[in-house]
């Protein structure tokens, strides 16, 4: 049952065209020169995604999606009775089904930036799903989420997959689970995604892989640039680097010029010398530690923790915590 009200209608193209050319001006005048990651996912890098979550090299995906498929029903257990499923970047919505059939709530509403991705997806899950209300929600929820009317009412559990946590820096990742916090309830839920440190030729092959595929993801931002800002960047005089930073536990992806560039933005004038690089993404990992740690910072009490036999992955539960008192 797939609806589609006032409050969910798609973001208003204007708005997105500001936000995104002032954080490319932004980036690119700004040194060392960063872009947001979000705007890798136009409606192409979206598939380009979803083309990068079925590689070989790519661990994540299909390791979480083992570990729910075979906890399922112990999540459930732990989850207890939920009106509302709200998904956080929801994409695709490929693991969903496993949850959403455990749990049976009585609301969905998947929250992306890429509407048309969004909404084909959640027609898909209209059908798989005839008698649950889907309400998709078209908009950054790194920013404030206002959940459908329709769906804020009830007990929510918040569902954010894929270690999406891992592309923000700490500080902004504590802020977002405090605004997840804010959107679920005082009494909400997170079921959370988490990659774990582990071997850097693993991690960098899943950020790197062999046919190119996550590379094409990387410049298909040049690519939106151009087209939508009227950009002129040689897509060309750029490739893909993918590395491992230790001091931040991190993989980073980076746009790196071959050559001495110089090109256009929006009426700017830009240039780069060969080696620069563009920062356009970050994937952190974390230690069990370290995650439990992440998620009281961010509000949120550990409940339960679900990982595959090699530890390569976590999903974990969690629920609204209260302030603690100072001792």
């Amino acid at each position: 049952m797939l609806l589609l009200d006032a409050a969910e209608r798609p973001l208003k193209p204007d708005l997105i065209d500001a936000a995104f050319r002032a954080d490319v001006l932004d980036g690119l005048a700004s040194r060392p020169r960063a872009i947001p990651a979000r705007w890798l996912y136009d409606e192409r890098g979206s598939r380009l995604f979803e083309d990068i979550t079925r590689l070989p090299e790519y661990y994540p995906t299909r390791t979480e999606r083992a570990i729910l498929q075979a906890h399922a029903p112990a999540i459930a257990v732990c989850v207890g009775g939920v009106r509302t499923v709200v998904e956080f970047g929801s994409g695709s919505s490929v693991k969903t089904p496993t949850l959403l059939s455990a749990i049976k709530p009585a609301a969905y509403v998947p929250v992306d930036i890429s509407g048309e991705f969004l909404r084909t997806s959640a027609a898909k899950l209209a059908t798989a799903f005839p008698l649950m209300a889907i309400h998709p929600v078209e908009g950054d929820f790194t920013r404030p989420v206002v959940l459908p009317a329709a769906a804020a009412a009830g007990r929510r559990l918040g569902f954010f997959a894929g270690s999406t946590i891992g592309n923000l820096a700490i500080g902004a990742a504590v802020d977002l689970l405090r605004a997840f916090g804010r959107t679920l309830g005082e009494d909400g839920m997170l079921l959370i995604g988490i990659d774990r440190i582990k071997d850097v030729g693993l991690l960098v092959a899943a950020y790197d892989d062999a046919q190119g595929v996550t590379a094409e993801f990387n410049l298909n931002l040049l690519r939106r640039i151009n087209r939508e800002l009227g950009g002129t960047a040689p897509v060309d005089a750029f490739r893909h680097v993918a590395r491992w930073n230790e001091a931040e536990t991190r993989i980073e992806m980076h746009l790196e010029a071959r050559r001495d560039v110089r090109f256009e933005i929006a009426g700017h004038m830009f240039s780069m010398a060969e080696g620069e690089t563009i920062h356009t993404e970050n994937s952190h990992k974390y230690g069990p530690r370290d995650a439990r740690l992440l998620l009281r910072a961010g509000g949120w009490s550990p409940l339960a923790e679900w990982t595959d036999e090699d530890g390569l992955f976590a999903l974990y539960l969690a629920k609204t915590a209260p302030p603690a008192a100072a001792p």
